[in-house]
């Protein structure tokens, strides 16, 4: 089990922002959310959370670009990027823009996890 952390939900689907808060919260932790990019950075400013699950692709501010802006205005937040594409492509964008890892919406839980862990230890997933 993780020992407590606090992670930003970060998706323009209001089903979806809650299914992965109510994950974090069932393991423990603080959950905070955004509804776009831009909200997702300024929770980042505000709350320095330790890790943000960041959809792909929204509107206003899509999570590439939110991602590129996290990671150059606090490093040491870590980014794990959400999507249900299966797009090369996208993982190759999300990876360059500075995310610790790429693991679609409709993984298992214990990917899920598997996931959160990699990209908190710094490693890639």
């Amino acid at each position: 089990m993780l020992s407590m952390i606090k992670i930003l939900v970060v998706d323009d689907s209001p089903s979806q922002q809650l299914g992965m808060k109510r994950i974090v919260e069932r393991l423990g932790h603080e959950a905070l959310t955004a509804d776009d990019g831009v909200a997702g950075v300024a929770v980042c400013k505000a709350e320095q959370p330790d890790l943000v699950l960041m959809d792909i692709h929204m509107p206003i501010s899509g999570g590439l670009e939110a991602t590129r802006r996290i990671r150059a205005e606090f490093p040491a937040v870590h980014v794990l990027i959400l999507s249900i594409s299966q797009d090369d492509a996208d993982l190759l964008e999300a990876l360059q823009a500075g995310a610790g890892g790429f693991v679609q919406k409709d993984s298992s839980k214990a990917q899920f996890l598997r996931a959160i862990r990699l990209v908190l230890a710094g490693e890639a997933a």
